[in-house]
């Protein structure tokens, strides 16, 4: 391999910042932010709002988000349509 053209491959923290999650993991990511570990060293950070642990799909929890509004103005944006081309 050709040195210094890959990206320093390190062990990187990543914390969920809806769950309080923390992920000890290995990425090329950048950050400037630090945290220490349970096993007393300092690690890069990396603050994500969703991860396994608060996404829905993987948490069975279904988040409910007001859709109502879009649909009824979708039917009755194209019901008005679908009863001229009916009628013509």
């Amino acid at each position: 391999m050709k040195k210094e053209i890959h990206p320093d491959y390190r062990a990187v923290v990543f914390l969920d910042t809806s769950s309080g999650a923390k992920f000890l993991t290995r990425s090329t990511i950048r950050t400037t932010e630090t945290i220490e570990w349970e096993d007393k060293k300092v690690y890069p950070l990396v603050k994500v709002e969703v991860s396994s642990v608060s996404h829905p799909f993987y948490t069975g929890k279904k988040i409910f988000v007001d859709t109502a509004g879009r649909i009824e103005r979708f039917n009755q944006k194209y019901k008005k349509k679908s009863t001229e081309v009916v009628a013509k």
